[in-house]
């Protein structure tokens, strides 16, 4: 029985969840490390966990010359929306060092 609960289980998960590394996430690890979890410099930061978000948004600055990074701005420069939106998800699924917690989770304090 609990064999069958789980593979009913894993056919709910996403097509792509158990999908390997988007092909230009090769170019990432040389910096971020595999997964982006262990860049091999300290100045370079960690993006597995990162919130996909947040990736987007500095991939697309990288793209677009709005940040400013020679290295970056030479590998985001071919990257297409699509590839942004791949690898921002794809990194943000990693796991990671980073605390990232949850956007959805209630703020404030708690009724009691």
């Amino acid at each position: 029985m609990k064999r069958i609960t789980c593979i009913a289980l894993l056919a709910l998960l996403p097509l792509g969840a158990f999908a390997q590394a988007p092909e230009k996430a090769a170019a990432c690890a040389a910096c971020h490390g595999e997964g982006g979890a262990k860049p091999i410099l300290p100045e370079y930061p960690v993006l597995a966990g990162q919130y996909a978000n947040y990736l987007e948004h500095s991939l697309r600055g990288y793209r677009d010359g709005e940040r400013k990074n020679a290295i970056m701005a030479a590998q985001a420069g071919a990257l297409s929306d699509a590839d942004i939106r791949e690898l921002s998800r794809y990194f943000a699924a990693q796991p990671g060092s980073l605390y990232t917690p949850s956007v959805h989770a209630a703020s404030g304090p708690s009724a009691e």
